[in-house]
């Protein structure tokens, strides 16, 4: 990157870290606020999540879920209602002490999650069989009083949708824990081109308050894994807590079974780690706030800039398009773009259109393509189309390099050292294991891959029969 044209980014392999804060600053993601760990989106991050949002709303609607709205505050009393759950958030939670001047009776929680709002409602609306499942969703922000945090990975306040189900049986809620979590991988996978590994929380790492939890996990550029949705069936728990009854088909009280899942605003920071390069942001086609920018060469020239808005027009009706008019120097631009993640860049001048031309410039591998403007709308979607299913399967190739296997805690010690990156080793399912390795390396388990296979016959840490193959790794 040319310092003359936008300022530097630090390299990725130099420093992961301040590689991300410059991405998401410079790219104009965020701003920091006037609050530790909280995050002003600016109008090109909520871009990105208004696209990731619009396609994974659509999915929960094509489900039959419907979108609702919770307060968001909480008494204490009614956090209070469910032991475990109310435990497993305490040290996140940010209170509300006074209203105005005075001092409130009842301290009221800033929602950190509403599995306890819901479970209010849904005891005052279900009381027969005939009134179940129901399938809400809500789209809001939470509050969690985080001690470390970065601009979308981890913040005191982000956006989310989370949703709430009750079903008749057991059986139902699990499938409805299933199917979410398949929404959220098929978003992951097929809208921002991340690959993911679905299976289950150890017990340990489950959502407080659940009877299990699945998860979807990925790999970042720098080897450490994200937890990228969860999917939780809460079981009858909240629903004897909160008194949620139904008469059954048979004319007896029972209690609901439930299901919550939710999906955030740190799902941009994945896709920023899992993409991005050290020109800046690589932004997937399906999710791009402007999937391809033109830019006029010589546009002082006569007819220029007449052909160029000709031609955005022309595309617009099938893809988003932009437009720099402005008096900065073409460099300037290819840069402030690329950094920008855009994944195609469209330049055409005098000569251009003399020869019925345009060039086409790819983000993520930086190809030229001449192609004739007529037709030019099927080559755009046609370039589109490939560099989506190019990010996805280098991303594939990227976490399959940085997979390897450990039979021993030595083994397993040594490579996550040496190879950061998932490390699939078996485990015998005492939690006094996963303690001990999480203790000595860092690493936690991410999840037990609903695909299992054996690549071992004993516990990676203690060395008993093991039939159980889990994902390790360091996690943001």
């Amino acid at each position: 990157m040319k310092k003359e044209f936008v300022q530097e980014i630090t390299g990725m392999n130099d420093d992961f870290a301040q590689w991300y804060t410059d991405v998401v600053t410079k790219a104009e993601l965020v701003d920091y606020s006037s609050v530790r760990g909280s995050m002003i989106i600016r109008p090109y991050g909520y871009a990105l999540w208004e696209n990731i949002k619009s396609e994974l709303d659509k999915r929960i609607k094509e489900t039959g879920h419907e979108n609702v709205y919770m307060p968001l505050f909480i008494p204490e009393s009614l956090l209070q209602k469910e032991k475990d759950h109310i435990e497993g958030f305490a040290p996140e939670v940010a209170w509300v002490t006074h209203g105005g001047d005075e001092k409130l009776t009842e301290r009221l929680c800033v929602r950190p999650t509403s599995e306890v709002l819901f479970g209010e409602h849904f005891k005052n609306i279900i009381h027969s069989y005939r009134d179940l499942p129901k399938l809400y969703n809500q789209w809001a922000n939470v509050v969690r009083w985080e001690k470390t945090t970065r601009p979308f990975l981890r913040t005191l306040e982000f956006l989310w949708q989370e949703g709430h189900t009750c079903h008749e049986t057991d059986e139902d809620a699990h499938e409805e824990t299933v199917k979410m979590l398949k929404v959220y991988a098929e978003i992951c996978e097929k809208v921002l081109a991340i690959p993911v590994i679905m299976g289950q929380k150890t017990e340990k790492e489950k959502f407080a308050g659940a009877k299990y939890t699945y998860t979807i996990e990925s790999l970042m550029h720098d080897g450490k894994a994200l937890q990228s949705g969860t999917s939780h069936h809460l079981g009858d728990g909240f629903a004897k807590a909160f008194g949620i009854q139904f008469l059954d088909r048979e004319g007896k009280q029972q209690y609901v079974q439930q299901t919550s899942w939710g999906f955030t605003t740190r799902i941009i920071g994945a896709m920023i780690m899992v993409h991005g390069d050290d020109r800046g942001l690589v932004v997937p086609p399906m999710v791009a706030p402007t999937q391809l920018m033109i830019v006029p060469i010589a546009q002082h020239k006569e007819g220029v800039l007449d052909y160029a808005y000709d031609l955005k027009n022309r595309l617009s009706k099938s893809i988003r398009v932009g437009i720099d008019a402005s008096d900065k120097k073409p460099g300037w631009k290819f840069n402030e773009y690329e950094m920008k993640g855009i994944p195609l860049r469209l330049e055409v001048g005098p000569r251009d259109i003399e020869q019925g031309q345009v060039i086409l410039a790819r983000r993520d591998t930086g190809e030229k393509i001449t192609v004739p403007v007529e037709g030019i709308e099927e080559k755009v979607r046609s370039i589109l189309l490939d560099i989506q299913e190019s990010l996805l399967q280098k991303a594939k190739d990227h976490r399959e390099e940085k997979t390897s296997i450990a039979q021993n805690l030595l083994e397993f010690k040594e490579t996550i050292t040496q190879h950061a990156g998932f490390i699939k080793a078996m485990w015998c399912g005492d939690q006094a294991c996963e303690d001990q390795i999480k203790e000595e390396t860092g690493a936690t388990s991410r999840c037990m891959p609903f695909e299992q296979e054996k690549v071992g016959e004993s516990c990676v840490c203690c060395g008993k029969e093991a039939e159980q193959l889990v994902y390790w790794a360091k996690a943001y």
